[in-house]
């Protein structure tokens, strides 16, 4: 008999303390020390006292997560992907990283971690620091402000393809109750070539105006099975009767992808870093690269085997010749194979879920005509400064972003200087406790007066240092006029997706001073230029220090001046 569930209660109707509220099966809405589904963590958040550390050492290797010949990869601590990051809400996390690459620098991007107060510690080579030369470490050090399900990976070029990645777990409240939490559950794109070669190719083909190459297969925690046969399904074991959390992420270079669970529903609880309004019957869940989905289920089918699917979205330009399975077995039952007989994959169109914040938040309409600025998403010639050459760019706010790996955005702070190279794309927003609102539009350009002829794909954006509100998104051009957005508890999160040909309006309280990046979470795109950074209040910047980032700076020159491979595209 499947066991009934008591619906979350709603321990608190504002962000009071509720010191009588302790999380379990039954209360997962509730949390330690008064604090609760309720508490909007961009309000408050507690401090444990606790420091959480990790060591994660980067080298060169060799690996073929789903049997396929072995290929040269990048792993943490020998794994792919790499050690999960656990921690609880509000600790602390200090995380020390080092770089064993031979001939490569590297820094790591805490996706989706809000960096209250820590800006130095976002990992963005060449705008909050030097990339780590190889042979020495740097310790990055965050407050844990938010809960829920992200990932980690390399933001120096397109070096997280080749497998520096992992998974980040802040435990804490949920929206909706569960048994088992079944941790997190990474599903990307896998390529058999070098992803330093596969970008290559990608400017190339963008030159004839061509897709990207296909990536070769779906990866589910790091493994699945080559179309030679080599490989192993991922495996997990479900508990007759229980409700089961799932943290689903996708750390894909490229790929949209679709997944379910055969003759089992979903139910969405949180959006990225976002608790929502349970969503519940989703049977395929479509996520793009830099997007989670915390979901929540019930093992209420008949003992036996199920297939997690994972399929390539189409539907969103993207391409891949693999098919992801993972394997799901009631405990008790024998692990065999099912057959795989389920429908095909919906390709209803490229669209994300949408979801409804659990925290009613409204964003001020009053002045959002008169503060709206325009980001054009567009395909551009350029001179990139590093290499000097001229290439069709994937390009936002008219010009595609070129960093100086050795001068970073911050070290501009740290000086009191305001001259930004252009190709820097810095936008200033000034002023605290200020809505900001940005219209992102994709526009069908010529390049070489040539006309683009096939339509662009779907792009996710990701913001550093914040999430946004999603107010609106649609196709062709936005129509001027604020009535078709939605200002009233929009959906919020930190990717989200900017439709092929089409326009997206988001908005975000500038409360939190840095120099943050906001990007094109495919990695083609970014390393082609697509992306701007924010100087958010710089003279209030709580910036790392001095030290310890000039030391970081000085390792990187040295190397830099016998580096075998010189930073020959944006350099993000």
């Amino acid at each position: 008999m499947v066991e009934k569930r008591a619906p979350v209660p709603d321990p608190v109707a504002s962000l009071t303390p509720d010191p009588t509220c302790t999380p379990g099966p039954r209360s997962r809405a509730c949390w330690y020390n008064g604090y609760s589904i309720a508490t909007d963590f961009d309000q408050k958040h507690p401090t444990t006292g606790k420091t959480v550390s990790y060591s994660l050492e980067i080298t060169n290797t060799t690996c073929n997560p789903d049997g396929n010949a072995g290929q040269p990869c990048y792993l943490v601590n020998g794994q792919y992907p790499g050690p999960t990051i656990v921690a609880d809400w509000g600790d602390t996390v200090s995380i020390t990283v080092k770089n064993s690459l031979t001939t490569n620098g590297t820094s790591v991007h805490w996706h989706g971690v809000r960096q209250l107060n820590s800006c130095g510690s976002d990992g963005v080579g060449g705008i909050t620091e030097c990339p780590i030369a190889p042979g020495t470490s740097y310790t990055y050090v965050w407050q844990a402000t938010q809960f829920g399900t992200s990932w980690y990976h390399s933001h120096h070029s397109s070096q997280y393809g080749m497998g520096v990645i992992g998974a980040i777990q802040i435990n804490g409240p949920t929206t909706a109750n569960y048994d088992v939490d079944l941790g997190t559950f990474t599903v990307n794109d896998w390529y058999y070539q070098d992803a330093w070669v596969a970008n290559y190719q990608t400017l190339a083909l963008l030159q004839q105006q061509q897709p990207p190459p296909a990536a070769n297969n779906i990866l589910i925690n790091g493994t699945n099975k080559a179309a030679n046969g080599g490989g192993k399904y991922a495996q997990v074991t479900l508990q007759p009767g229980k409700v089961h959390k799932l943290r689903l992420i996708n750390p894909s270079v490229d790929n949209f992808i679709r997944v379910s669970l055969d003759n089992h529903a979903f139910t969405v609880v949180a959006a990225d870093f976002i608790p929502v309004t349970p969503l519940p019957n989703q049977n395929w869940i479509l996520f793009g690269p830099g997007q989670r989905y915390d979901v929540v289920f019930t093992a209420n089918a008949t003992s036996g085997n199920y297939w997690f699917r994972a399929e390539v979205a189409g539907d969103c330009l993207s391409a891949n010749n693999g098919h992801g399975r993972a394997l799901f077995t009631y405990s008790g039952a024998t692990v065999s194979a099912p057959a795989d007989s389920s429908p095909a994959a919906p390709s209803n169109g490229c669209t994300e879920l949408v979801t409804t914040p659990y925290w009613k938040q409204s964003v001020d309409q009053s002045s959002f005509e008169s503060q709206l600025k325009d980001l054009t998403v567009d395909l551009t010639v350029a001179t990139l400064g590093t290499n000097g050459q001229n290439f069709v760019y994937w390009a936002l706010n008219l010009s595609a972003m070129n960093v100086d790996w050795q001068k970073p955005t911050l070290q501009y702070v740290m000086e009191n200087n305001n001259s930004f190279p252009t190709q820097y794309d810095v936008i200033e927003v000034p002023n605290e406790g200020v809505w900001t609102f940005w219209l992102i539009q994709t526009l069908q350009q010529t390049v070489s007066s040539t006309e683009i002829a096939a339509a662009p794909p779907p792009h996710p954006i990701h913001l550093h240092g914040h999430d946004f509100f999603v107010l609106g998104s649609g196709p062709g051009s936005y129509k001027q006029g604020s009535s078709t957005l939605n200002f009233a508890n929009p959906p919020r999160r930190d990717t989200t997706i900017l439709p092929s040909t089409g326009w997206l309006a988001v908005a975000f309280m500038a409360n939190n001073p840095g120099a943050w990046l906001m990007h094109c979470h495919i990695a083609w795109h970014i390393s082609e230029g697509l992306g701007v950074q924010f100087l958010e209040a710089k003279n209030q910047i709580v910036l790392p220090p001095s030290g310890s980032f000039n030391s970081q700076c000085n390792n990187w020159k040295k190397f830099a001046k016998g580096a075998p491979y010189p930073q020959e595209d944006s350099g993000l």
